[in-house]
């Protein structure tokens, strides 16, 4: 389990990258990581991973502080978004590095994933493109086994097919090695596929931190005919989000309960009424709408 509690990051100029976020991630999930530009998504992940040093707060994995502790790091891996490479160095020189370094590194699942990802081991890392260089991250990263597997900006650059092989690369990670996977990303609708929990971030801080099913249940997109329209006092006892009118049809964003907005809204007499489960991406622009963010300005 990752626990986070009160954790806060600042940098010179006085920017609080990450202020008092607290959050747990239990074990053998996948969680998705997302928010707008700017939000402390990849200062967060540096924080669990033990690149920086907390300013207040904690971080601990299993119990225990990553910063400066080598046997909590041998049990993770980070993939930044601008994966590190030694200087000239091919994927099979890489991955000689990391088998002195790692000890659960896997001869055997190194070989498995050569002939998986479409890449030239004997390539020099410079010379890839962005997705290839990408591809060797991962590929080195899951070579490791790690416990606990950090991926900022996890699908960037990659073509939709080696998309679905990381996913059913991250998925068998979780059943047969109990892996907690931790994915940064803007690609809302991979995420979605793919999570298990997600936390979204603006700021800095939590927006929220919950079960993706549980986020999917909370917020309705209506669709319902009325005639007539009914008047605002009629729709008070609803928690709308938003709300756009065309003629006799009202088009609502609402939070709750599906059936008990359904029962209400059945008491107005609709002569049609439709309920559309809203997509992770929708969710989130609602969230920070009803937070008083201006989407427009922020990218998701």
């Amino acid at each position: 389990m990752i626990e986070i509690n009160s954790l806060t990051k600042k940098f010179q100029g006085g920017i609080t990258a990450v202020d008092e976020m607290s959050a747990y991630i239990e074990t053998g999930s996948i969680y998705g990581l997302v928010g707008s530009n700017g939000s402390g998504k990849s200062t967060l992940l540096r924080l669990i991973s033990g690149v920086y040093k907390p300013d207040n707060g904690i971080v601990l994995i299993d119990g225990t502080s990553p910063y400066e502790n080598p046997e909590v790091k041998s049990r993770l891996f980070f993939v930044s978004d601008n994966p590190y490479f030694i200087h000239q160095c091919n994927v099979m020189e890489m991955a000689k590095f990391y088998k002195m370094a790692y000890s659960r590194f896997s001869d055997e699942r190194f070989n498995y994933l050569r002939s998986v990802f479409p890449i030239d081991p004997n390539m020099r890392i410079v010379n890839m493109s962005k997705g290839m260089q990408r591809q060797a991250a991962l590929m080195l990263a899951l070579s490791v086994n790690p416990d606990y597997l950090l991926l900022d900006e996890a699908f960037d650059g990659l073509d939709p097919v080696i998309r679905q092989v990381i996913k059913r690369l991250l998925a068998d990670g979780i059943t047969e090695h109990n892996m907690t996977a931790i994915i940064s990303s803007h690609n809302l609708r991979e995420l979605e596929d793919l999570c298990d929990h997600v936390g979204l971030l603006h700021k800095g801080k939590f927006i929220f931190n919950r079960e993706l099913d549980d986020i999917k249940l909370t917020i309705q997109k209506v669709q319902g005919v009325f005639n007539p329209v009914p008047p605002p006092e009629k729709l008070k006892d609803l928690n709308i989000l938003r709300i756009t009118q065309q003629g006799s049809l009202l088009n609502m964003i609402i939070r709750g309960d599906r059936e008990e907005i359904r029962q209400k809204l059945n008491q107005l007499n609709p002569t049609f009424l439709e309920m559309v489960p809203p997509t992770l991406e929708e969710i989130f622009i609602y969230e920070l709408e009803a937070a008083n963010y201006d989407v427009n300005s922020i990218l998701l």
